[in-house]
């Protein structure tokens, strides 16, 4: 009796006691595995299987194939060419037994391609992916001390430098406009700026400021 199997996309004729190579399959030497996609035994024909049937095989050994040479060549003006060699991975089978019914209770592990994995095996292996961190809020915009004159009329100063100001205990025109040179020189220092109070004229436009 024969019987016809699919494994690895292809199809095999095989009868008991046939030897014959198929793509890798998980299995070490000496484990027996059945085949349960069979298309046809004997005159039974599947639709497209036929229920029941199986096909059992010992493995001798994994093995590879001959040497398959893959030359590319492009003709153009700056052209190309590659050469690859491969050699596909095949495991070696004897048929032991060939079964027209009860494949499904033979208790004999399934042969099933080395690269064969199901989506729940990917889905355990896969790596979880991180949490993305929270995004940190951004922090409340400063306000203004309350009764502050507007620091960013004085030539130079924007909101972040107005800011600083502020965090020196500076908010109104009038204290400005009372500097002394050595508060000045102080005040340069806080703001990493030396020279700069005197280059734009802060006093000055401080003393007009605070007399309006």
């Amino acid at each position: 009796m024969f019987a016809v199997l699919k494994t690895g996309g292809k199809q095999y004729k095989v009868t008991s006691g046939d030897v014959l190579r198929v793509e890798k399959l998980a299995a070490d030497a000496g484990e027996t595995v059945q085949f349960n996609d069979i298309l046809m035994v004997g005159d039974k024909i599947g639709a497209p299987l036929v229920d029941g049937a199986g096909v059992q095989a010992e493995v001798i050994d994994q093995i590879k194939g001959e040497k398959l040479i893959h030359f590319v060549k492009r003709r153009r003006k700056h052209g190309s060419q590659r050469t690859k060699g491969h050699r596909q991975q095949l495991t070696l089978l004897r048929v032991t037994d060939i079964l027209e019914s009860g494949a499904a209770s033979s208790g004999v592990k399934a042969a099933i391609g080395a690269g064969s994995v199901s989506g729940a095996a990917v889905a355990a292996a896969a790596p979880k992916k991180a949490a993305k961190p929270a995004k940190a809020e951004k922090p409340a915009k400063a306000e203004a001390p309350a009764g502050a004159d507007d620091l960013k009329v004085l030539s130079g100063v924007g909101p972040a430098l107005e800011k600083k100001l502020h965090e020196a205990g500076v908010t109104s025109f009038a204290q400005i406009a009372a500097w002394t040179e050595a508060d000045v020189a102080e005040m340069g220092d806080i703001l990493s700026f030396k020279g700069r109070i005197e280059r734009e004229g802060w006093v000055e436009q401080a003393k007009e400021l605070a007399g309006k």
